[in-house]
């Protein structure tokens, strides 16, 4: 597809500057790793509020659920608003390589034209088919199994 789209040459990306991270996928990677730091911090203070003594054990609840509101609500807004309103990485620009020319090719050197629409249809029908052999007159060979199984039959006292 890109020796097509780009005739016949294969596409050579040149880098536009120093690789940096887009806005973008910073404040993404911010957001996620907010969440992170909350999936480890609230346990530990929530641990510890339940160990503390006395009044410590308020300070530690509170600062738990400080954090659990800070990091996760904070880390998906903060990838809500980097998704939406942040810029992305800037588009690579597709460059030719100088080393490759197109040949240049002169209508004469193509020949005539292709026809590209199908032959007309041929008006020749099959011939007709001969018919149908009728298979009902030949008599099916009786079974393999019938001459086991008739002497398996028990014949009937005559006597009686």
């Amino acid at each position: 597809m890109h020796l097509l789209a780009h005739g016949g040459m294969l596409p050579h990306y040149q880098p536009q500057g120093e690789k940096t991270i887009s806005q973008r996928r910073k404040g993404v990677k911010q957001g996620a790793s907010l969440m992170l730091i909350g999936a480890i911090l609230v346990p530990i203070l929530g641990v510890m509020s339940g160990f503390a003594p006395g009044r410590l054990e308020n300070v530690f609840a509170f600062f738990a659920a400080l954090s659990a509101i800070i990091c996760f609500v904070g880390g998906p807004l903060r990838m809500l608003y980097a998704a939406i309103f942040e810029e992305a990485a800037a588009t690579t620009r597709f460059v030719p390589m100088s080393g490759y020319a197109a040949p240049t090719v002169s209508v004469s050197q193509l020949g005539p034209a292709r026809v590209t629409a199908l032959p007309p249809q041929s008006v020749n029908t099959a011939g007709s088919w001969p018919a149908r052999p009728y298979t009902a007159e030949i008599v099916q060979p009786p079974s393999v199994t019938d001459s086991t199984t008739r002497l398996l039959e028990k014949p009937e006292p005559e006597g009686d």
